[in-house]
């Protein structure tokens, strides 16, 4: 018990707890609407896009965050663009931006020679985050956190029915980019700790999981944060306790086990209520 709270007193922990847990709350959040909207692969194609520009901005000695912010955001417009156009759907423009964002950043950092560790922007280096990147990555955090909030009816209202908000004068359009910026900023803080191959993960498991277990949106988001952060503390002790477990990966299976868990929560408890209907 004493080995379990002594590993708090490491500041590199501290700070991968706090970055963590906010960008889970983040995730989980945005995850809800994205899921339910069936739009949850957008966040997997701009966590590519976030590889391709972080790649650049380490080529040119540039600051990636800066960087790569606004580059994935301009991407999020690009694809609700294009997502519009018949001609290319969806789907198929996600899987070519992403596998071309790969490629680009990949070959940037091999042609420019630049000292980078390929695997923790593809798997993250969450115990690698410094105090400037903590203090951004709070403070950006907390921004989504608010604006998720304060426009909470209207996210709710383009998640269920977009074509009866648009119907009673929502500019569903709007909100659409804003919930895009929001997932853009949330890709790029989420890189460090889980990586660009990672990162979707923290977006879409808590939701689904948490669709296992509740009946209402409210309960939904609810149950995903609660979730989502509890995955992710047990990933970082496990890590604790066993040196050779990846981070990203062990948030990514005990997130796995847990979405098994609650299915087979529910489909036991739908042949239990269904055996004593019978019965009656």
């Amino acid at each position: 018990m004493n080995d379990f709270f002594h590993m708090f007193t490491y500041q590199f922990i501290l700070y991968a707890l706090i970055v963590g847990i906010s960008i889970s709350i983040c995730a989980a959040l945005l995850g809800t609407s994205l899921v339910l909207k069936k739009n949850s692969m957008i966040s997997d194609g701009l966590s590519h896009v976030a590889f391709g520009a972080c790649a650049i901005a380490l080529a040119l000695n540039w600051a990636p965050m800066a960087f790569t912010i606004p580059i994935v955001i301009i991407s999020s417009f690009f694809i609700l663009k294009l997502s519009k156009n018949n001609k290319i759907q969806g789907d198929a423009l996600i899987a070519i931006i992403a596998s071309a964002s790969l490629a680009i950043g990949y070959m940037v950092i091999n042609i420019s020679g630049a000292n980078v560790d390929v695997e923790n922007y593809l798997y993250g280096s969450i115990f690698g985050i410094t105090k400037s990147e903590l203090i951004i990555s709070v403070i950006l955090s907390i921004i989504v956190i608010l604006v998720f909030i304060f426009l909470y009816n209207k996210i709710f209202s383009i998640t269920f029915d977009e074509d009866f908000f648009k119907s009673t004068g929502g500019k569903a359009e709007l909100y659409n980019i804003i919930i895009s910026i929001l997932c853009s900023i949330t890709v790029v803080l989420g890189m460090k700790i889980m990586g660009a191959l990672l990162i979707t993960s923290l977006i879409i498991f808590p939701t689904i999981s948490a669709r296992q277990i509740s009946k209402t949106y409210k309960s939904v988001v609810i149950n995903s944060e609660i979730i989502s952060i509890l995955c992710f503390f047990i990933g970082i002790v496990l890590n604790y306790y066993i040196d050779d477990l990846p981070v990203g990966s062990s948030i990514v299976i005990v997130n796995l086990i847990v979405l098994i868990i609650l299915i087979c929560i529910k489909k036991f408890k739908k042949l239990f209520y269904l055996k004593i209907k019978s019965i009656k």
